[in-house]
C-alpha cells in the first residue's frame, strides 16, 4: 500500500488534487465503485482530507461535478450562424479539457444515482436549454417555438454526448464532426 507522500500544506492545492483525482475516478468507474481511498491514492493524501475538505464521498461527488457553462458568447450573433458556434464550443470544450470534464462525469454517474440524474437535468435547464430558449426568442420565435427548438437541441447534444463521451466512442476528425454537428444544429433552428 502506497502511503501519502509529505508535501507542504496547501489547502486550496490539496483540494484542487483531490478533485481532479475524484474526476478521473469517478469517470473511470462510476460513483458507486469509487472509493475514498482510492481517490486519496490517486491525489496523494491522507483519505481523512476527504471527509475534512468536503464532508465524504457525497460531498466530493457534488464538488467534483460542480460544473458552470458560458453559453452567450456561442448563442451572441446571427441565426444562420449559430450552429457553428455551437459546435466549435462542444467540440473544443471536448477536445480541450484537461482532466475530465465535470459534466462527462456528472451524466456517466446519472444512471446510478438519482441526485446525479437530478442535477444533471436542472443544470443543463439552467445552463443550456433556458440560455437557448432566450436567443431563439431574441431572434423573433414565438415562447412554444423556441421552447421545442431549444428542447431538441438540447436532445440532440445530449444524445452525441452520451454516444461520444459516456460510450466513448472514438470522436474522430474534429472538424468534420464539429460541420456534422453544426449542419445539424442549424436545422433544428431553422427547420419550418
Amino acid at each position: 500500500m502506497r502511503t501519502a507522500t509529505a508535501q507542504p500544506k496547501d489547502a486550496s492545492r490539496t483540494r484542487e488534487r483531490l478533485l481532479v483525482a475524484a474526476r478521473r475516478e469517478f469517470a473511470r468507474v462510476g460513483f458507486a465503485r469509487t472509493t475514498v481511498r482510492a481517490i486519496a491514492t490517486a491525489a496523494d493524501v491522507s483519505p481523512n482530507l476527504i471527509t475534512r475538505y468536503f464532508g465524504g464521498k457525497d460531498g466530493l461527488f457534488v464538488a467534483a461535478t460542480e460544473v458552470h457553462l458560458t453559453l452567450d458568447r456561442l448563442f451572441d450573433g446571427p441565426r444562420d450562424s449559430l450552429g457553428r458556434r455551437m459546435a466549435e464550443g462542444i467540440v473544443d470544450r471536448w477536445t480541450t479539457m484537461e482532466g475530465e470534464d465535470p459534466l462527462l462525469v456528472l451524466l456517466r454517474a446519472a444512471g446510478e444515482r438519482g441526485e446525479a440524474a437530478e442535477a444533471l437535468s436542472t443544470f443543463l435547464d439552467q445552463e443550456s436549454l433556458q440560455p437557448l430558449r432566450r436567443q431563439l426568442l431574441r431572434y423573433g420565435m414565438t415562447d412554444d417555438e423556441a421552447t421545442a427548438r431549444a428542447q431538441a437541441v438540447d436532445i440532440f447534444v445530449l444524445g452525441i454526448s452520451a454516444r461520444l463521451r459516456v460510450l466513448r466512442d472514438d470522436l474522430g476528425d474534429s472538424e468534420a464532426l464539429k460541420g456534422w454537428i453544426a449542419v445539424t444544429i442549424q436545422r433544428l433552428v431553422d427547420a419550418p
